[in-house]
């Protein structure tokens, strides 16, 4: 969904239609956030599967998911626009071109903090599950190192 808002976000702002283009610029964040957070999640149960092994059992797991994947996106977008609807709108690359239209967040402050401090946060989780991961798998591979050399010997 997010290719498709993003490929039909220029035509559509191109009618320039106030509401169509906030809710496009909606529909892009909404997804590009959802990106984001299942791509989180995609690294947590990375974790659980890779560290956690045993004794894992999380009641309605994908439902719990599905839930985290589609809410805290619609948290943020909902919060922008409780703030103010125009943080979204119609907004042009590039003067001289007036076919760069594209609907997005016109407010620097609000993509810095919706956008860019999300990324960075969903970023900094997937890291740090990702070094956990791979520490684990040196771990096991360690042990069983030793528990061959320990046979052999």
């Amino acid at each position: 969904m997010l290719n498709m808002v993003f490929l039909t976000n220029s035509w559509l702002s191109s009618f320039n239609q106030p509401g169509l283009c906030i809710t496009m610029a909606v529909l892009l964040h909404y997804f590009l956030l959802a990106a984001f957070t299942w791509m989180c999640l995609e690294s947590v149960h990375f974790y659980l599967a890779l560290v956690k092994v045993f004794n894992v059992y999380v009641p309605k797991y994908i439902l719990k998911c599905c839930i985290a994947g589609w809410g805290i996106p619609a948290i943020v977008i909902i919060l922008v626009l409780i703030i103010n609807k125009d943080f979204y709108g119609n907004g042009s690359h590039s003067e001289s071109n007036p076919y760069s239209n594209f609907c997005w967040i016109q407010d620097n402050l609000v993509f810095y903090i919706s956008v860019v401090a999300y990324f960075f946060f969903i970023f900094l989780t997937n890291t740090a599950m990702f070094i956990t991961v791979l520490l684990q798998i040196h771990s096991v591979k360690t042990r069983t190192q030793k528990r061959s050399r320990f046979w052999k010997q």
